[in-house]
């Protein structure tokens, strides 16, 4: 893999940022409310240009990439839009039920299902699809948005799906990773009986105090729900083009994933990315310069990643 120097990278960020677009508002109205996007297009529309979906991460990142819960900007999802838009491709990102523009639409918590979400994106897809304007319509999923993608795509009928930093595992196998060496032996082993109550779609009443962030009884109806999907299960069944796409210094999915992907689905394309970290700026992989990007909405994304997605949306038919 070859690697770029600083200046060549602002070299290529600075043509992707001057590139021409222009935006369109539109909602999408569901039975409990509307859900707010963006349409990112092309400034000069020729013939019917490609669309993709963006579909955002976990938890109340917006449309465009950023977290109320997390100081500043990064612009992440808005910065691919524009750029995909310099390559001719449109992409329309929204603000997931719940979260900024679209918060009135979201259900209680304990309403809440994983399903929610896939609905809602086949519904974008949908719209999309019979919107005359575009032609061939593709999903770009980013972390958990990709498992969200996998589905949508497959229910909607999309035409290609890119999965960026999504993980091969299950849910509740990364969460046991994560609290792996991370509890007290007793709070370890209650752990593991709500871990493996959930997995077989039964709640749970009795939660010690000290895991009640994590397994309070209102998002365990939630968690049922996104545990039954496992993510290199569900790309495994698509049959549409798929492009995996990860960066190599993101501390928050490891390379390991995206290879996990690829060996369920060994006819897509595997793309890694060198020196590109969760949020898709090239970042090292030092904690420190890892947090204060989640807030620099200066650094550009990657030119790599816009290349590799561009270059194979473009193949989509």
């Amino acid at each position: 893999m070859c690697k770029l120097s600083a200046a060549l990278l602002l070299f290529l960020a600075a043509g992707i940022a001057s590139a021409q677009t222009s935006e369109e508002h539109i909602n999408l109205d569901t039975p409990t409310g509307r859900i707010a996007g963006t349409l990112q297009l092309p400034a000069a529309l020729e013939g019917k240009p490609r669309v993709a979906l963006i579909i955002a991460g976990s938890g109340p990142t917006d449309r465009d990439g950023n977290n109320p819960l997390i100081p500043g900007r990064n612009d992440s999802l808005r910065m691919l839009a524009l750029a995909l838009a310099g390559e001719g491709i449109a992409t329309l990102r929204y603000d997931k039920r719940g979260v900024a523009a679209s918060l009135a639409a979201g259900p209680t918590e304990s309403e809440l299902r994983f399903e929610n979400y896939v609905e809602d994106a086949a519904a974008w897809i949908a719209r999309l699809k019979a919107d005359p304007r575009f032609g061939a319509v593709a999903v770009i999923g980013h972390s958990e948005g990709s498992l969200i993608g996998m589905l949508a795509a497959q229910q909607g009928g999309a035409a290609a799906f890119v999965s960026i930093a999504g993980i091969a595992d299950g849910p509740s196998t990364v969460l046991r990773k994560q609290l792996a060496g991370k509890l007290p032996p007793e709070l370890d082993k209650e752990s593991e009986r709500i871990l493996a109550s959930l997995e077989k779609g039964t709640t749970v009443d009795q939660v010690p105090p000290a895991l009640l962030t994590l397994y309070r009884p209102s998002v365990q109806p939630y968690m049922i729900s996104w545990f039954k999907y496992v993510p290199s299960e569900r790309i495994a069944a698509l049959t549409m083009p798929v492009l995996i796409v990860q960066g190599n210094t993101d501390i928050q999915v490891a390379v390991a994933q995206a290879n996990g992907l690829y060996r369920a689905k060994p006819d897509a394309t595997l793309a890694i990315i060198p020196g590109m970290n969760h949020i898709f700026k090239h970042v090292r992989a030092d904690p420190a310069l890892q947090a204060a990007a989640y807030s620099d909405p200066s650094l550009p994304v990657s030119p790599l990643l816009v290349k590799a997605v561009g270059d194979f949306l473009k193949k989509v038919d």
